[in-house]
């Protein structure tokens, strides 16, 4: 679990950012990050919109005997393969092979694997289908029915007023449990980074291909915590959800934070620090309103 509930999830009536990540400091210790990255975030609002070539050659002949015309196959072009998408915040990344970050999402990626089975199963017939598994699934077509930004705005503000923000050891009695979509919403309690599961599950469930929806941990600096969103990338950026507002941000214009590590299908990457600091602007998100 991320810690204080106050620090990872929004409030139930008003929050005016920055609010302060729940992570206790302990989750992510292996993280050396060396170099600060500060960086705003945007003021405009999140709109919950429900928005080779074949060639004849005639073959030489000579004038005592005719020969037939032969065709000559062009090599084809070579193809070139399209750039591999970049990390968050365009950094430089290294592979994970130990830790606690990888423990836990090994095993938040199994639990993924057997709840997606039984969305399956609901997909064949809703009468079988277990409540929160509707519920899930709800959100996930208001999602598809989308396009964009706007689908991406649809899942993040659905999953941000469907949780209500609580501490893992005030839930479960442990300082930090990852916990899949489906799990979360039995509860409907979570800190940032059971958000961010759920948002990464029904991303990819509304149809936006794997490769282009990761989790992300990073250090808010302004508490010195630890902190999770999801991350999709739309039209060559990054675009972060954060449970803590409904604002659609960039990864470049998050508020002052370090990234530490990203999560997908691929395993667990740290991020490598840059060598310098991002001038930090004043503009802030606009926060959740009630």
């Amino acid at each position: 679990m991320f810690g204080r509930v106050a620090a990872c999830g929004f409030a139930a009536f008003l929050i005016v950012w920055p609010a302060a990540s729940a992570v206790e400091n302990g989750t992510f210790a292996e993280a050396n990050a060396t170099a600060a990255v500060t960086i705003t975030a945007p003021q405009d609002q999140a709109q919950a919109e429900y928005q080779p070539d074949v060639q004849i050659q005639n073959q030489p002949h000579d004038d005592s005997q005719a020969l037939p015309k032969v065709a000559a196959l062009e090599s084809p072009e070579p193809q070139i393969s399209a750039p591999a998408v970049p990390e968050p915040f365009g950094l430089t990344v290294l592979p994970v092979a130990g830790g606690d970050v990888l423990t836990k999402w090994t095993g938040v990626e199994a639990d993924i694997h057997a709840e997606r089975e039984i969305l399956a199963r609901c997909r064949e017939s809703m009468e079988r289908c277990p409540g929160v598994a509707r519920d899930f699934l709800t959100i996930v077509a208001a999602g598809r029915a989308q396009t964009g930004r706007s689908r991406i705005g649809v899942i993040n503000r659905a999953i941000n007023l469907a949780i209500l923000p609580t501490s893992d050891m005030a839930q479960w009695g442990v300082p930090d449990r990852w916990s899949a979509p489906l799990d979360t919403f039995t509860t409907r309690r979570g800190d940032c980074e059971d958000y961010a599961i759920a948002k990464y599950v029904a991303l990819t469930e509304a149809g936006i291909a794997a490769e282009d929806v990761k989790l992300v941990i990073v250090r808010n600096t302004a508490t010195n915590e630890d902190h999770a969103v999801a991350a999709v990338h739309l039209d060559g950026e990054w675009i972060m959800l954060d449970n803590r507002w409904l604002t659609l941000v960039e990864d470049v214009d998050m508020p002052q934070v370090i990234p530490l590590f990203v999560l997908d299908r691929d395993g667990v990457r740290k991020f490598v620090p840059p060598a310098m600091t991002v001038a930090r602007r004043t503009a802030s998100p606009a926060t959740l309103g009630f």
